[in-house]
């Protein structure tokens, strides 16, 4: 409706983009990796479309402990943004190995007050909360171009 010319919006499964090598500058994204069964995909995949210096820009459910099995398997929770929920630690290190830098994770701890309405009773704002994903992929003009 803006007319923008420099935004793209693309019909795609987040795990396979439409997209070409090295032509995103930034990926956005509120509430969808922890639905995807295979985040290293979804993060080898947001790599191999960034250009060199682009950005990843996320907010997201991520998991501060492991899940019970049972909330892990609970359909429901699943599909209200929380059973799908990976640690912390292992974001990073997906992060890592695929080669994304200046890595940061911040979990949002009052997010647990609201996340507690989504499943009442359950608990699971012991386990999860809300948190923001940054990364860079390296390369480009600031990290490492020496044209900043």
């Amino acid at each position: 409706k803006g007319k923008y010319t420099q935004v793209e919006f693309r019909l795609g499964e987040i795990e396979y983009m439409p997209v070409a090598n090295e032509t995103v500058d930034v990926i956005i994204s509120n509430c969808v990796i922890n639905l995807s069964p295979d985040k290293k995909q979804v993060f080898s995949e947001a790599f191999r479309v960034l250009k060199p210096g682009g950005r990843l820009a996320i907010s997201d459910v991520v998991a501060s402990t492991e899940l019970p099995e049972e909330m892990k398997q609970d359909l429901a929770l699943y599909s209200g943004c929380m059973a799908g929920a990976s640690l912390i630690s292992e974001l990073q290190n997906i992060l890592e190995q695929n080669g994304f830098e200046s890595i940061n994770i911040s979990p949002k701890d009052e997010s647990k007050d609201f996340i507690k309405d989504w499943a009442p009773g359950r608990g699971v704002e012991d386990y999860v909360l809300s948190a923001t994903i940054e990364a860079v992929k390296p390369g480009g003009c600031c990290n490492g171009g020496g044209c900043c």
